[in-house]
């Protein structure tokens, strides 16, 4: 089976806050897919999105309760070009109010340093050198 795309689906507080955060570290958005009440956040455009949908908006797509963000049932990571971009990605994170909820791991071929963002929604940033596996 091979997939066509994928989109997270993530409940946000504020949308022009959520929108302010991730433009600050250099994402765009798919503005066809996004208004007042959800964002459609480019990760690779044509393949990976992250739906950034208002809490009031996200309770309408399921009969479950919204986690209440200090609990954690998904873990999201995005593989980049370089350790340096790995870097800047977490910096920026976290000058724009992120907060930082684990330390950045070295295993020699894999590099990932993590982030909660402003939502309580825990990114791992990672970059991999599959010539460096022993």
């Amino acid at each position: 089976m091979k997939l066509k795309s994928i989109y997270v689906n993530l409940p946000v507080e504020d949308i022009s806050t959520t929108r302010a955060f991730w433009t600050s570290l250099g994402f765009s958005f798919n503005e066809d897919f996004s208004d007042d009440r959800a964002l459609c956040l480019v990760l690779n455009e044509g393949l990976m999105y992250a739906m950034l949908i208002s809490d009031e908006m996200f309770s309408t797509f399921t009969n479950r309760s919204i986690a209440d963000r200090s609990t954690t049932q998904v873990l999201i990571a995005i593989e980049v070009d370089s350790r340096e971009q790995v870097d800047q990605i977490v910096k920026l994170a976290l000058e724009n109010g992120a907060k930082r909820y684990r330390d950045s791991a070295d295993h020699g071929w894999m590099y990932y340093d993590s982030f909660e963002d402003i939502d309580g929604h825990q990114w791992e940033i990672l970059y991999t050198d599959p010539s460096q596996i022993r």
